[in-house]
């Protein structure tokens, strides 16, 4: 009974760390469509926001309209999301088995950290948005960890075989 509640865990962190990497994913295709929404109802951000999403907006218009070619590096980006997603249905199928996706998964989350805060800088990123970034891959931490200390309990209960 304990077996089938850690299983039941377990996949329900998996689907909605799925769920949230190909949402994730999947908002990159739109891009500027999604920057005219919030550049126009944006009201509600502080001013220096506004100002960076207006500017975010802006160049990525141009480059639309003068290179839309650029944009093929989101659409790969938004392809990568759904890939990587779909190596989590391993853990899904048999979490115990491939509990290495989930330490892949942790393992991706620690990166978001040195690239945002590496690479940021670097492209003219503001400090409040890498911190903005940096906080996707603490959303992912969250739900990896939790899921692999339940998977090692679940191959603890597996080992310990039937009371």
């Amino acid at each position: 009974m304990e077996e089938i509640k850690l299983i039941r865990k377990i996949k329900t962190l998996i689907v909605i760390f799925i769920c949230f990497l190909v949402l994730s994913g999947v908002t990159a295709f739109p891009i500027e469509t999604e920057l005219q929404f919030i550049n126009e109802n944006s009201s509600f951000l502080p001013d220096f926001v506004q100002s960076w999403l207006s500017e975010v907006y802006f160049a990525v218009k141009t480059t639309n309209a003068n290179f839309p070619f650029l944009s093929y590096g989101t659409d790969w980006l938004a392809f990568a999301h759904i890939v990587i997603a779909i190596a989590f249905l391993g853990p899904l199928k048999n979490p115990v088995r491939n509990i290495w996706i989930i330490e892949f998964g942790i393992i991706s989350c620690i990166l978001v950290f040195p690239l945002a805060l590496i690479a940021g800088p670097v492209r003219g990123i503001p400090f409040y948005w890498q911190l903005i970034d940096c906080s996707f891959g603490i959303l992912g931490l969250i739900p990896l960890i939790w899921c692999h200390k339940l998977i090692q309990k679940l191959e603890l209960l597996k080992a310990s075989g039937p009371v």
